[in-house]
């Protein structure tokens, strides 16, 4: 349906005008509907139908696939269509591992240069999770846990890092958005981002590497239930 879609959706997240092209916003709109399981796996995509339904072309479609491709969430089979693929677990967590590696060195240089200005942002954003409650709106919550991660990139005035990070966890979203009544509790979440800030106010490169690794080691212990309870969507 085309209200799945929405073209508009990077318009409040501060995206550059070279990247908030229709392309890419195809390609967001897409990756969004795959993470948030509208196009499940197995789904199989209509570059013509798709293109038709977004009022675009079938050229920014066809890129997008390619790039979705890329990521692992489809398949492009000529002459059969462009198929949502099974979650990984090993992908999910290869991508964690890789992951962490960029974010405790991120973090460890947030240690050393963040600023008061950036502390209290931070926890801001650890306030305005708090206050989700214990059942949160999926996509609101998640979207607050993905500022907090990129607030940091931005103090190290590294936000490529966090690019690079956005695009290896979309396996990890998928997982996410399949339950997070089942991952790793709301007030776990605060206690962790809390950690990692309190190690940036106190300028310990260590703390603020061990609290991040904490941190992202999450997945690893919601995977194997979330795998279980939602068999269909990996690969067995």
């Amino acid at each position: 349906m085309v209200e799945e879609f929405e073209l508009a959706l990077l318009a409040d997240n501060g995206v550059s005008s070279r990247r908030a092209t229709i392309g890419y916003r195809v390609y967001q709109a897409l990756r969004q509907a795959i993470v948030r399981a509208r196009f499940k796996p197995g789904h199989l995509l209509s570059e013509a139908e798709i293109a038709r339904q977004l009022g675009v072309s079938r050229q920014p479609v066809r890129e997008a696939f390619i790039k979705l491709a890329e990521l692992g969430l489809v398949e492009i089979r000529p002459q059969r269509g462009t198929q949502v693929l099974l979650i990984s677990r090993k992908e999910v967590e290869n991508a964690r591992f890789i992951r962490e590696a960029i974010e405790v060195a991120v973090v460890r240089r947030a240690a050393e240069m963040a600023m008061p200005e950036d502390v209290k942002a931070l926890r801001e954003l650890v306030d305005r999770q708090a206050a989700a409650g214990d059942h949160p709106e999926q996509a609101h919550f998640l979207a607050l846990d993905d500022s907090f991660h990129q607030m940091i990139s931005r103090i190290v005035e590294c936000e490529n890092a966090w690019r690079v990070a956005e695009d290896l966890k979309v396996q990890m979203d998928r997982v996410r958005f399949l339950s997070l009544a089942n991952a790793t509790p709301v007030e776990t979440i605060v206690s962790q981002h809390t950690a990692i800030v309190d190690a940036i106010e106190a300028g310990s490169g260590d703390a603020a590497e061990a609290a991040m690794r904490l941190h992202l080691t999450e997945v690893l212990h919601s995977l194997p239930g979330i795998a279980e309870a939602h068999a269909e969507f990996f690969v067995p």
